[in-house]
């Protein structure tokens, strides 16, 4: 499974982004998908999930409910990271995840860095 990850960038606080993952096969193939992400000196914290089968549950880190929204697109195999309302702290390099009967794959990172 690879994923492409694409759509970070330098933001201005309040503002907004848009995140890309696509993954390289069908999206029903996968159990979930999601993203983390990694702030200077922080552990890598999940920050949204949906599942793929069996439904689209979602599950969000309480730091993004209510600012972030997670989607997906069947037809292109990519799901949707949807930033609003950013916040210094949201400055992280964000990683596609991709789950699969146990095993959990990953993107490379995409820097979101947002400023005062």
């Amino acid at each position: 499974v690879q994923l492409q990850a694409s759509g970070g960038g330098l933001v201005q606080a309040g503002g907004s982004l848009t995140l890309s993952c696509t993954v390289s096969k069908s999206i029903f193939s996968l159990n979930a998908m999601g993203w983390f992400r990694q702030a200077p000196g922080n552990q890598r914290e999940l920050v949204a999930k949906i599942t793929i089968t069996g439904g689209s549950s979602i599950f969000y880190a309480e730091s993004v409910k209510g600012r972030f929204t997670i989607s997906r697109d069947d037809a292109k195999n990519t799901v949707y990271l949807q930033m609003n309302s950013l916040k210094l702290e949201d400055t992280a390099v964000y990683y596609c995840i991709a789950e699969k009967l146990g095993d959990r794959f990953w993107g490379q990172g995409t820097q979101v860095t947002v400023s005062s």
